[in-house]
């Protein structure tokens, strides 16, 4: 089995996600070091919640995260968490500059987009079910 999968009580799991969350107005406030630090921020709390930040980026008016989470876990209660830990530390250590944007304890927009990913496509998984050994009995 891959590496990459995440063993967890009696389960052996493969689950990722793309998120994109988004700052309140779609503003362009993230500088390069905010991204940096958005980065750190993440991967503590994807390591907190027994998973991964597999990849990460983003731009001045929103980010990108590929991550990897267990069965367990509640994705919306995860992506709350995600959001609102790093709202808190952003506003902390760059309060010059998101006071430039924001006058309220504000950050991410309510919203946000998710959209699951795997190693295959649907068709590709589709056509290997079909393909299954059919017991003819």
């Amino acid at each position: 089995m891959s590496k990459d999968f995440i063993h967890k009580a009696r389960g052996v799991s493969d689950l990722k996600c793309h998120l994109l969350p988004t700052p309140k107005y779609r503003r362009s406030i993230f500088t390069d070091p905010m991204l940096s630090r958005l980065e750190v921020i993440f991967r503590t709390l994807m390591d907190k919640w027994e998973g991964r930040l597999i990849e990460f980026n983003g731009e001045s008016d929103h980010v990108h995260l590929l991550i990897q989470y267990t069965p367990q876990t509640e994705l919306s209660k995860l992506i709350n968490n995600l959001k609102t830990v790093s709202s808190r530390y952003l506003r902390k250590e760059f309060s010059e500059r998101i006071e430039q944007f924001y006058h309220k304890d504000v950050l991410w927009t309510n919203g946000y987009f998710v959209a699951s990913c795997g190693g295959v496509t649907v068709e590709q998984l589709k056509q290997y079910i079909d393909e299954q050994e059919r017991p003819k009995t």
